[in-house]
């Protein structure tokens, strides 16, 4: 057992800034002609891990690490109603000999509540990371901060207990609701 525990490693956090007209570059975005509202980012992350960020029609979708080969907008994952992701991103850290590689992220996102479009519900969004070697990241759960005490440990033990084991695509997320329901997401292939 203690060998185990060793072998695993420490987790802590790191966090980094996410401001799009500082952090970022676009990539691709709709032609002025098309009168389109979409472009596709890619940002700086934790040290050397990317952020891109998708957006289109006032949502966004975000992959937190390294896409999958060939790539750059492996899956679109949103709430259906209009929404944004804060300045701030909080990296989950396994620590052993070599440094320390992030397996998870947690993300407030700002969600306009179907009942009254001028308020939002916060929803701590917690995704597994891409890595080099794997290149496979998604949204492992989903805490809803508003009305929901402890909303940021909720999500540190649900990264820390399911983003390294789990299949994207296969298995489904941890909700934690609180007193608010999670607004409506999808997830879709791209």
């Amino acid at each position: 057992m203690l060998w185990t525990a060793a072998a695993a490693g420490e987790v802590s956090s790191a966090y980094t800034d996410l401001v799009a007209d500082r952090d970022c570059t676009t990539f691709a975005a709709a032609d002025r002609d098309e009168g389109g509202d979409w472009a596709n980012l890619v940002c700086n992350g934790y040290r050397g891990y990317p952020v891109f960020i998708y957006y289109g029609d006032a949502r966004e979708s975000l992959f937190y690490g390294f896409p999958p080969a060939g790539n750059l907008a492996p899956v679109w994952e949103s709430f259906d109603a209009f929404n944004s992701t804060g300045p701030k991103i909080e990296w989950r850290l396994e620590t052993d000999g070599n440094g320390a590689v992030p397996f998870a992220t947690i993300h407030r996102w700002f969600v306009s509540d179907p009942d009254d479009a001028s308020e939002n519900i916060e929803v701590l969004v917690v995704e597994k990371v891409g890595q080099p070697h794997e290149r496979d990241g998604c949204a492992v759960g989903y805490v809803v901060a508003t009305g929901n005490p402890d909303a940021n440990e909720k999500a540190r033990r649900i990264a820390d207990l399911q983003a390294r084991e789990f299949a994207c695509g296969a298995d489904q997320p941890v909700i934690d609701q609180g007193s608010l329901p999670l607004p409506p997401f999808n997830r879709a292939e791209n």
